[in-house]
């Protein structure tokens, strides 16, 4: 009998030893304010990688509701949404106004980014350079050897005409200089494919302040190859070129896109126009260019809706966009991204998107992921325009001017 009361007083200390732990706790809790602070873009999450991700709908964002653009705008615009640093005196700046600040990034900068993504290139390039390297360093090469090459070559994606003119100059020149020395061979086979790439197209991204008014540049592509995250790396290469920025969410149809761009303007203080979802997109565009116009900043760039380029109707409509664009301003820069995984379907869909909104240049994504180096030459072959910018990774600062000696170098040298 004794033995079951000290049990029971041992029950009852235990629950109220509990009792007294937990009600601590929650005074403890109550005392310190909630556990988890809201979200902050670009701090507590980053935007996505592909063009269908998306980032939380419910993250608070500071706005700007008036904005003087002298002309009443084209259609209706959702929001206009900046991250600028807040204006305040010493006495009255508050944690909030602190946290506003530290959501502008400072991106890498776009001089040298290709040279330091170098790796990157070569690990995924080594097979085509190295390759080639083994195959005219042999001691007798022979007719055997000239197919192999041109299968190594084609396979790379070169096309068949890049790669028999290659073979032709290349011929030539083993039956003048011989390969009797590696080191020859690396330096011949090197200009060869530097010619190839041919570093005399004018690379340069027409985006900067022309004639009083901001450049502008649309950016297209069919669905999936990275438009959205290309426009918002886009403008971190302008920003760190220290250009002010306007981006357009004329992607209407994906409900995720403006959010997306979103998070990467507020990342690097760059203003976003938007508009309805299902909206039309010819309208948004207008209006990102007319208040570009309006704040005087220095490039405007407007993301474009995925389209396939079988979808005539859909490709009309991006001709419309293009038009409307142009009634308030010239278009400076038309950027197609294109995926290099899909090596010579890319070109296909290139023509086409050249014949609706002639194209100025190509963004090649994903060439870290793909031995099909050769689509570079590729593609310049078929459209006569210059691949001006190539994706190396899913880093913000991962998108980087091309350099065609750099290029080449990564393909030989790994």
């Amino acid at each position: 009998m004794d033995s079951l009361l000290v049990y029971v007083v041992i029950a009852v200390l235990v629950v109220i030893i509990a009792t007294v732990g937990i009600v601590a706790l929650r005074r403890g809790r109550a005392a310190s304010g909630p556990l988890e602070a809201k979200p902050r873009p670009g701090i507590d999450y980053s935007p996505g990688v592909g063009d269908d991700d998306s980032v939380p709908r419910d993250t608070p964002r500071r706005t700007v509701d008036v904005i003087e653009v002298g002309e009443p705008l084209a259609g209706p615009v959702e929001e206009l949404v900046l991250a600028e640093p807040v204006e305040t005196s010493s006495e009255d700046v508050s944690l909030e106004d602190l946290e506003g600040l530290l959501l502008v990034e400072v991106p890498e900068p776009a001089t040298g980014r290709l040279q330091r993504l170098r790796a990157r290139l070569a690990r995924s390039q080594n097979a085509l350079g190295r390759g080639l390297l083994t195959l005219l360093s042999r001691a007798d090469i022979d007719e055997a050897t000239w197919d192999e090459v041109e299968e190594t070559l084609l396979t790379a994606d070169l096309g068949v005409g890049p790669t028999q003119d290659l073979i032709d100059r290349l011929r030539t020149r083993v039956r003048i200089e011989g390969t009797a020395d590696p080191a020859q061979v690396h330096q011949m086979l090197r200009e060869e494919l530097i010619a190839l790439v041919d570093p005399s197209m004018d690379r340069r991204v027409r985006a900067e302040r022309i004639d009083g008014r901001p450049g502008v540049v649309l950016v297209v592509g069919v669905n999936g190859t990275g438009k959205t995250t290309t426009t918002g790396k886009l403008a971190r290469l302008a920003v760190a070129s220290g250009q002010t920025v306007v981006l357009g969410a004329a992607d209407t149809f994906r409900a995720a896109a403006a959010q997306q761009l979103q998070t990467w303007g507020d990342r690097v203080g760059a203003a976003v126009v938007r508009g309805p979802e299902g909206g039309d997109p010819a309208a948004v565009a207008f209006d990102a260019v007319a208040t570009g116009a309006a704040a005087d900043v220095d490039t405007v760039i407007i993301d474009t809706a995925g389209r396939l380029h079988t979808k005539t109707g859909l490709m009309d409509e991006l001709g419309k966009v293009k038009r409307v664009i142009e009634k308030q301003s010239p278009i400076d820069e038309v950027l197609l991204v294109l995926d290099a995984t899909t090596g010579q379907n890319g070109l296909v869909q290139a023509r086409v998107f050249a014949e609706v909104v002639e194209v100025t240049g190509i963004v090649l994504t994903k060439l870290d992921g793909t031995a099909r180096g050769g689509i570079v030459v590729a593609v310049q072959r078929e459209l006569g325009v210059p691949v001006k910018l190539v994706g190396l990774g899913e880093g913000p600062d991962d998108l980087a001017p091309f350099e065609p000696d750099v290029f080449v170098d990564a393909l030989l040298d790994g």
